[in-house]
């Protein structure tokens, strides 16, 4: 049977997501995938790729996408959504890796530590094409693009900002200190970083450009424009004059750089830099995530109608009475993605609120 999502299908995929970036959509898009459909075949023996089993190297690429087109085909694309495969897979910030860090996922979640702790004026970054999990990366993208031939989109994999990327070589009691007693320093890798980033991202793209239907990242949206969902975590530590002098202007030089953008804001210690944030002209959206143990996204109605007002783009994950709640909250719900993963438990929900939107 395979994976059921036709080229029409597509079209309509790329003509409402460009629409929904530029603004011009009159609805949210509503991203909603079913399991339980029966693949036409066997279980492969093959592990699904995750974090836990990212280190397995001696499982052939061919394999993995072998197991990845399995769950695939397991699959029901309702409303905006498309057949998708998220690399976040290899961990948050696999730049670090690819840089000489090591992968650690002994606990079944990728962590990134240094092999050593340099003083921060040894630090240095250097771009190593023979580095594993670069190529371990690009062998599967090849495979992906060779088996799917365009009919799957698999992500960018979570690269990591460039100040995160910098506090697993500097952890984050000693990067504080550096910004205040070495800020020069702090400011030369941070921008060695932003060079690398975005040669890695060129590359991997390299490798899928020929047969990938668009762009994404672990975020899940789509994009006809190379696109890539922003970061700093660490600035959730920083005051907003810190964020202004340390982060803003990379990561500004990050949105002039890339067709479309998104900021994932982390935590309520990351709200005192939304009035900066909103100031990049070139920034297309903001992700909100008030963090554990804080309330649901419905509940911050005065971040969404900053970001709505700003004419910034607003993505929702989790239930879907928090995207009809904001959407009401902002008057504006075609500013608005939807992502409800694995969402058989609340079906008939979904597709009579897919369904109040599209007819």
């Amino acid at each position: 049977m395979g994976i059921d999502f036709s080229p029409a299908r597509w079209d309509a995929v790329k003509k409402n997501y460009a629409l929904w970036w530029e603004g011009k959509l009159d609805r949210p898009l509503i991203y909603t995938v079913l399991g339980g459909k029966d693949p036409g075949r066997a279980l492969p023996s093959t592990p699904l790729l995750d974090q836990s089993n990212c280190h397995l190297l001696s499982v052939p690429a061919k394999d993995i996408i072998d197991r990845i087109d399995y769950e695939l085909s397991t699959q029901t694309y309702l409303g905006d959504s498309f057949p998708f495969f998220n690399m976040i897979c290899f961990g948050p910030g696999i730049v670090a890796a690819f840089l000489g860090a090591e992968l650690d996922n002994a606990t079944g979640k990728v962590w990134f530590r240094p092999k050593e702790i340099k003083p921060i004026h040894e630090l240095h970054f250097e771009y190593d094409p023979n580095n594993v999990w670069l190529n371990r990366l690009k062998d599967i993208y090849r495979e992906g693009m060779k088996r799917w031939q365009g009919q799957v989109l698999m992500s960018m994999p979570d690269l990591g900002g460039t100040l995160d990327i910098l506090s697993t070589f500097r952890p984050a009691d000693l990067l504080l200190t550096d910004l205040y007693d070495e800020p020069e320093e702090a400011k030369r890798l941070t921008w060695e970083l932003h060079e690398l980033w975005i040669r890695y991202f060129r590359e991997l793209h390299e490798v899928t450009e020929p047969y990938s239907p668009g762009w994404s990242d672990w975020a899940g949206m789509y994009c006809e424009e190379p696109s890539y969902i922003l970061q700093c975590d660490f600035c959730y530590m920083l005051s907003p004059k810190m964020f202004d002098e340390f982060v803003k202007p990379e990561l500004q030089a990050m949105c002039q750089y890339l067709p479309r953008s998104f900021y994932h804001l982390d935590g309520v210690g990351q709200l005192n830099k939304l009035d900066s944030l909103l100031e990049i002209k070139e920034l297309d959206g903001v992700q909100w995530v008030p963090g554990a143990g804080k309330p649901d996204m419905a509940h911050w109605p005065e971040v969404y109608r900053k970001i709505a007002a700003s004419d910034k783009n607003i993505q929702i994950c989790g239930a879907f009475d928090c995207l009809l709640a904001v959407a009401k909250q902002t008057g504006k719900p075609g500013r608005i993605f939807g992502g409800f993963w694995q969402a058989d438990s609340y079906e008939k929900e979904l597709r009579r609120l897919i369904e109040s939107y599209t007819g």
